[in-house]
């Protein structure tokens, strides 16, 4: 039943592709163009504009609001000049700010947070496609952000690349200069035109603006309503290039608790970038190390399902969405974070980019070592993905991991292979009104039944007032994939969501509406097993205020014995029934404030018994030197005898200290008593050069109750790109 409502879902996804149902033709480009001429003048990166060129050069301007409303033009004009030589693309930006006092900023860390600094940023549609670019932008102190795009929008900030930026601060407007190097992107030789959009954040006009115009609804990195910039001369195609990043590390760790000895230990590894073409790369790592990667933030784990961190180690970044956006939030068959997660890399390669106008690949091979007693094993994806219509495309891969050791796969109860292959269509309408998916995986393994498989769709409707959202998912009981995410198995979900926006003319509110939400998940027989009904209400205020309150029935029959507390106590029975109803609260204040503050508060039932939490995240700048953050949480639970009841206090500061654009300290403190630990990471970080560091990490944790130390660790490593 199921597999025949989602042949009829992807007709449907089909359908919507056609301009007279489903969608307009999105912004008309020929309005918004830019021409882009070579120079051979030396242009020095300063954020002075005193070269000649850039009185010739050609002007973007006159641009318009999309926050908080996307009529008019924005109080807060910007000009943006463009050219390039053979081998750099050059911006020079002149961002007007007719509105006295400081101009908003966090610090001077990379990859700032968008909502919180004044900012210029440039998304490039470098294929010319609506779906995949790069973009880069500065905060008004000079703070660089960059990252890549996939899916029309989604920019991923972890990716980095070598590129300059200078930034100079006047009165009533500042200027930026950007030089972006053709080997820092990846295009199409030959293309006589690339999209672009210029976005501006101006925080004390509460305006957001940019060059082709944006709807509101849309996020300005939207690549369905970029411009033009239209080369002299299209671009040629380059020959292969490479770039070597060698590192070299020292650690020196200690297990206290189980009475060890400090342990030092050195270590070196090499990645290194292939350009095969300026639209294909061959990434590559041996021996890699991710001491110097940021610490994940901790979090509460009262679920009954596995928690979801996200990827940031440099290697897997590269043109990461044909790999990482297989499936759903929930149906991952290819997740990154599980390759090392137990046992270290050995070594790594990654073949990514595209082939034509309509065609992208991706491969990625890893081999892990044997570690304890966990077998080595071998890790490969392929994946490959056509162009369809305007902004759609259909994907194919497979997901295969191999235990490749002499350990015994019966000492761990793991599988000797395990392999995931499908096909999705991800559907995205011109103006990017309609977006949706279709999906279907077939896992393979020793033993396998019918029930290895998984389905899934969504669609989405967005414009102005109204967002509505429908997903389903049917996951087989025996759906494996050892190298991916996969939330829970065995049941049927339908997850339908309505969202709807008035936008009032009052000069102190920017819209305010309802927003719907119902969950319902049943097993393979089609038996209600949980249901999860939600209604809120949120206001947004010009001054950047928000409010939400909302209320929540929940309904859950466990599919296994649970306890609710998470600390061993004894658990609700399997097939038992609850359901509970709760309140919450949420307030976010004016992030254009050195002083601001996120909190939301729930109240009501939980599961026999009833759950108070309270959340805040605390933020304090003093900029552009720094900021302070405090993350906390409170959870009490109260349960009948003899069900345990618990309270958990999760406090987490972070003193964030940027000295300049190249020197920063991060102190991070966490605090959780859900697992008894007080854990303390301290990170210095040195960008003496583009893209190269030195970092030096320590680690520890601790019992909170005495600060006997568990374990600590010491580690300094320094890594250089040479192209």
């Amino acid at each position: 039943m199921f597999r025949t409502g989602l042949i009829i879902f992807t007709a449907i996804l089909f359908f919507l592709q056609y301009p007279a149902y489903g969608e307009s033709k999105g912004i008309n480009r020929t309005k918004y163009r830019v021409n882009i001429s070579e120079t051979n003048t030396s242009i020095n990166i300063d954020g002075i504009l005193d070269e000649p060129v850039w009185l010739s050069a050609d002007k973007a301007g006159h641009f318009r609001r999309v926050t908080p409303t996307d009529t008019g033009y924005a109080a807060s004009q910007t000009e943006v000049m463009v050219t390039y030589t053979p081998t750099t693309l050059y911006l020079g930006i002149v961002c007007h700010d007719p509105t006295p006092g400081k101009r908003p900023v966090e610090s001077l860390r990379r990859d700032f947070n968008f909502q919180k600094n004044d900012n210029f940023v440039v998304f490039i549609d470098t294929y010319d496609d609506q779906t995949n670019g790069f973009a880069f932008g500065v905060s008004a102190a000079g703070a660089q952000w960059d990252g890549s795009e996939a899916n029309g929008a989604a920019v991923n900030l972890d990716w980095d690349i070598k590129w300059r930026s200078a930034v100079k601060n006047y009165e009533n407007y500042w200027v930026a200069e950007f030089a972006i190097p053709f080997r820092s992107m990846r295009y199409n030789g030959g293309s006589p035109e690339w999209g672009i959009n210029f976005s501006r954040n101006d925080l004390k006009t509460t305006e957001k603006s940019s060059w082709a115009p944006m709807p509101r609804q849309f996020t300005t990195s939207n690549l369905a309503y970029t411009g033009s910039l239209v080369w002299d001369k299209p671009l040629p195609k380059s020959g292969m290039r490479f770039s070597l990043i060698p590192y070299l590390s020292a650690k020196a760790t200690q297990n206290v608790e189980a009475g060890g000895k400090i342990e030092p230990t050195a270590n070196a590894g090499l990645d290194a970038k292939v350009i095969l073409t300026t639209s294909m790369n061959l990434d590559l790592t041996i021996n890699p190390d991710y001491s110097q990667v940021e610490v994940d933030r901790q979090r509460t784990n009262l679920d009954r399902f596995e928690l979801f961190f996200p990827e940031k180690r440099q290697f897997y970044l590269e043109n990461s969405d044909l790999f990482a956006n297989l499936g759903t939030e929930s149906i991952r068959p290819f997740f990154s974070r599980r390759i090392g997660l137990s046992t270290p890399v050995q070594a790594g390669a990654r073949l990514s980019g595209k082939i034509g106008n309509n065609w992208r690949i991706g491969a990625m091979d890893i081999q892990t070592s044997e570690k304890d007693d966990i077998s080595a094993s071998n890790f490969t994806v392929a994946t490959i993905q056509r162009k369809v219509f305007r902004r759609s495309n259909i994907s194919a891969f497979l997901v295969n991991k191999q235990l490749t050791g002499n350990k015994s796969d019966a000492a761990n109860n793991e599988r000797m292979y395990n392999r995931v292959a499908g096909i999705e269509y991800n559907l995205a309408s011109a103006d990017n009104r309609w977006t949706g998916k279709a999906l279907y995986h077939q896992s393979f393994y020793t033993g396998a039944s019918a029930d290895a498989s998984a389905l899934a769709g969504n669609l989405m409707y967005s414009n102005q007032h109204l967002t509505a959202l429908i997903n389903q998912s049917w996951v087989g009981a025996d759906y494996i994939a050892d190298a991916g995410y996969i939330r829970r198995k065995g049941y049927y979900e339908i997850n339908p969501t309505l969202l709807y926006k008035f936008f009032p003319s009052s000069s102190r509110i920017v819209n305010h509406g309802p927003i719907f939400k119902l969950d319902l998940l049943t097993d393979p027989s089609f038996s209600l097993t949980d249901r999860e009904t939600q209604l809120m209400y949120q206001v947004e205020w010009k001054n950047k205020n928000i409010l939400q309150a909302d209320i929540k029935e929940t309904y859950i029959k466990l599919q296994a014995p649970f306890d609710p507390t998470n600390t061993g106590g004894i658990p609700l029975l399997k097939d038992e029934g609850f359901n509970w109803k709760e309140f919450g609260l949420a307030y976010t204040s004016d992030i254009r404030k050195p002083l601001n503050i996120l909190l939301s508060s729930r109240y009501g039932g939980y599961f026999n018994g009833t759950r108070f939490t309270v959340s805040g995240d605390l933020f304090y700048r003093i900029q552009p030197y720094g900021s302070l953050a405090i993350t906390t949480s409170y959870n009490k639970i109260d349960l009948p005898a003899p069900f345990s009841s618990a309270e958990f206090v999760l406090i987490g500061p972070r003193l964030d200290v940027t000295f300049t654009d190249k020197l920063f300290l991060t102190s991070l403190v966490q605090y959780n008593n859900q697992i008894d630990n007080f854990n303390i990471n301290l990170r210095f970080q040195w960008r003496f050069a583009p893209v190269s560091d030195l970092y030096i990490v320590y680690t520890e944790n601790t019992f909170p109750g005495d600060f006997t130390v568990k374990n600590r660790g010491l580690v300094l490593k320094i890594s250089y790109w040479f192209n």
